[in-house]
């Protein structure tokens, strides 16, 4: 592995709490309130969040104003923010598109029985109609993500195989995708299987890679060294650590936006976040859902202020 004076001098966060951080909690979450979460990233300085998705909403119905959210918050951000939004199928693309984003996310998952548990159908089938959605996207002028779920391993059918990721990453590259990111979706990677996936990807990739990690077995963070040591510094992130994954047993929260942000920074990795701000939005979640989140940051303040 490289040394640490050889790590990226910056790292890009994707806030992906109005999104992945919400859509397993029972309670709705007003849409005024997302909106206003969004507000409050963005004042942080975060400048991509994944906002919603274009699911049906009986199988997320927490998302079910995603139209909503997104015609509401687009107007009045800055040109330098990015909302982004995951689609399952042609029709979420459509619905996006339609409610004005130029960026849009797509998952296959790296095992077939999760991925037919979180689709109702086999990764083949998804590639062939992502094919038809990644043409679109090109036509219109709206980038397509790939995203490659379980890519550390399975709930269901245990460890993956490194090719398995690799395969459906270079597969999604090759149909259009403008960015890979590989998720550790219930929380299974380690520093070693995580440097060891993501150092072949850069190597076979010439689109950005990015990550996705969640702290369900506390290796997140550890896990996030070892992509920057892999040459990787394009993270999803969660506000307070808030998510899971609706569709695995067990699999709890993302790594917390705060917690990244403030580790980076202190490794001298600029993120462009203002930690005091982050805090302050975590607060603000807790409150507005009457509830501690996992993340760190809030509880304990910054090592040094």
């Amino acid at each position: 592995m490289c040394n640490f004076a050889e790590l990226p001098k910056t790292a890009h966060l994707i806030e992906v709490g109005p999104r992945d951080g919400l859509q397993s909690e029972p309670d709705f979450f007003p849409t005024a309130a997302k909106i206003e979460m969004i507000r409050r990233a963005v004042r942080a300085g975060i400048r991509e969040i994944e906002a919603t998705s274009f699911v049906h909403p009986k199988r997320v119905p927490q998302m079910q104003d995603a139209a909503e959210v997104i015609q509401t918050i687009l107007p009045e951000l800055p040109p330098e923010v990015e909302i982004i939004a995951l689609v399952p199928n042609e029709k979420g693309f459509e619905r996006a598109v339609a409610a004005g984003l130029r960026k849009v996310r797509l998952v296959l998952t790296a095992s077939q029985t999760f991925h037919r548990k979180n689709f109702n159908q086999s990764i083949e089938e998804t590639q062939a109609e992502f094919a038809q959605v990644f043409a679109r996207g090109k036509a219109a002028g709206v980038n397509c993500v790939g995203i490659i779920a379980a890519s550390w391993g399975c709930p269901y059918e245990g460890r993956v195989a490194v090719e398995q990721p690799l395969r459906l990453a270079e597969g999604l590259e090759q149909a259009g995708a403008t960015e890979i990111f590989f998720a550790d979706t219930t929380g299974m990677a380690v520093p070693t299987t995580v440097y060891r996936l993501l150092q072949e990807a850069v190597a076979r990739l010439s689109v950005p890679v990015g990550v996705h990690f969640h702290n369900t077995r506390s290796t997140g963070y550890a896990n996030v060294v070892a992509a920057l040591q892999a040459g990787v510094n394009r993270f999803d992130t969660s506000l307070g650590g808030l998510g899971g994954c609706p569709f695995a047993p067990r699999a709890t929260g993302n790594i917390a936006t705060e917690d990244t942000a403030h580790m980076l920074n202190e490794m001298r990795i600029e993120t462009g976040t203002s930690l005091e701000q982050l805090i302050s939005t975590v607060t603000w979640l807790e409150a507005s859902m009457g509830k501690k989140l996992p993340g760190q940051l809030a509880k304990a303040g910054p090592a040094f202020l």
